[in-house]
């Protein structure tokens, strides 16, 4: 089938992005959106905009039926849902489904496989993938004899959560069933879901994941991208290709991030994601995301694909247009996640109206936003305010540009953490390359003083993530 008027189930600087693609696609779009962003920057980009609802997003952008209904009035031949909110659903792929609507994503059977991430962990075995030593508890007394056999310390984690939610470490025996009976409570609030398991804590991480790309007969790998720049398991910079990883090493995670989308006959967009053990040089699958990331530009910008056109493209039936082969990555690029955020105060959300919004350009940088002056960052979402992507010929060049572009960004009536990406930039470590998920905290604590003592504490809990 051909795509022709398409909803953007999403808000932001994503909905803004997909309206670029479209447009050079020649495909009309439709924005689902809040009583909050009826008249944000996308809303405008787009062809149609059309209200789904109030502000919360519960009865906005996680409401299926609104979602399905607008939809089905702006009578849209598909429905890209971005990243966040629905975008991995299965319910909400079903609905698409029966509206006779293309769910721009895998299929809801590859969403429930790997939304549970139980079932993701099986079927990475499955494929041969080395897995975190642990599994599934029911109660603190299978919890205390798994423990015993994988040693300590441990992570527990939430078997319906994701995006660092839904984890608690646990660093002595004596602290175990506490933490189990609190973990499982809080699943179940925050996921409706109380199941956990745990998992061997390892302290020196990095987070690296991989692109991959299938058409639910082939499945390909667009390179790595290193994660590791995180604070509370929530990410703040990354690049692509991932620094300082060994190429045997590299090449398996590649291998293995394709088999496990063989493994689903996976179709559409999805990244893998690894745990690296630094010491042991050895990695282990974390879990799936089938749905565009956030990072995806770095991606872009080492391949010179349209990541959303290909996108499209499966969803509209046709085979991958490429061949492994055809992916060849040139030089390195690095992303900082500009959001509306206090650091001095713990990184507190920081709404308002913007006031001054002044971005960089030249050769290598690419801004991906929907601010402008007099934009209004409503308290109801992700504090994402744009994207500052650069690329050069090497990390050498790429660091001296994003050096360059942070000096010359400014957003103003909003607190950001411009100049948190700024000290980053500036760190010899940083520079270096290859550091763990616990680096940020440590390096933070240095920074701050007092203000990353939070940081310095989730440090000290160690580095599983996913």
């Amino acid at each position: 089938m051909i795509i022709r008027r398409l909803l953007i189930a999403n808000r932001g600087e994503i909905a803004a992005r997909i309206i670029r693609t479209c447009r050079r696609l020649g495909i009309e779009t439709v924005l689902a959106a809040s009583d909050a962003d009826l008249e944000s920057v996308p809303a405008r980009l787009a062809d149609r905009t059309i209200r789904i609802g109030p502000a919360p997003s519960a009865r906005s952008y996680l409401d299926i039926a609104a979602v399905v209904r607008a939809a089905k009035a702006a009578r849209v031949d598909a429905v890209h849902p971005g990243y966040g909110f629905l975008s991995e659903n299965a319910q909400f792929a079903r609905a698409c489904d029966e509206a006779g609507i293309v769910f721009i994503g895998p299929t809801a059977e590859q969403l429930e496989a790997v939304g549970d991430k139980l079932r993701a962990r099986e079927h990475a075995i499955a494929a041969g993938i080395p897995v975190v030593p642990g599994g599934a508890v029911a109660s603190v007394s299978e919890a205390q004899k798994l423990a015993e056999r994988i040693g300590w310390p441990l992570l527990i984690k939430a078997v319906g959560g994701g995006g660092g939610r839904g984890m608690r470490p646990v660093r002595e025996p004596a602290h175990l069933a506490e933490a189990i009976e609190l973990a499982m409570a809080e699943a179940n609030t925050a996921f409706g879901d109380s199941r956990v398991y745990l998992e061997r804590l390892v302290l020196s991480g990095r987070h690296v994941e991989v692109q991959i790309l299938g058409d639910g007969r082939d499945v390909i790998h667009l390179g790595d991208r290193d994660c590791s720049i995180q604070r509370r398991y929530q990410k703040l910079i990354e690049e692509a290709p991932a620094p300082e990883l060994p190429d045997g090493l590299r090449q398996a995670m590649h291998a293995a991030a394709v088999a496990f989308g063989r493994r689903l006959a996976y179709r559409g967009l999805g990244t893998v994601e690894f745990l690296v053990d630094r010491e042991r040089e050895e990695f282990y699958f974390l879990e799936m995301n089938a749905r565009i990331q956030v990072e995806h530009p770095v991606t872009e910008m080492v391949t010179g694909l349209d990541l959303v056109a290909e996108q499209i493209a499966v969803a509209q039936g046709q085979r991958l247009r490429l061949r492994q082969s055809d992916v060849v990555l040139s030089g390195h690029a690095i992303e900082c996640r500009i959001n509306a955020e206090d650091a001095a105060l713990d990184f507190r959300p920081s709404p308002g109206t913007v006031t001054r919004a002044v971005f960089p350009a030249g050769a290598g940088i690419r801004i991906d936003t929907h601010i402008e002056v007099g934009a209004k960052v409503p308290p109801f979402y992700d504090s994402l305010l744009a994207k500052l992507i650069v690329h050069g010929a090497d990390r050498t060049q790429c660091l001296e540009r994003l050096r360059r572009a942070l000096a010359n960004c400014r957003i103003e009536g909003v607190t950001t953490n411009l100049a948190m990406h700024a000290a980053v930039a500036g760190s010899e470590e940083f520079a270096r390359g290859g550091v763990d998920t616990q680096w940020f905290a440590r390096f933070w604590q240095h920074v701050a003083g007092g203000g990353g003592k939070a940081e310095a504490e989730a440090s000290r809990a160690g580095g599983n993530h996913g």
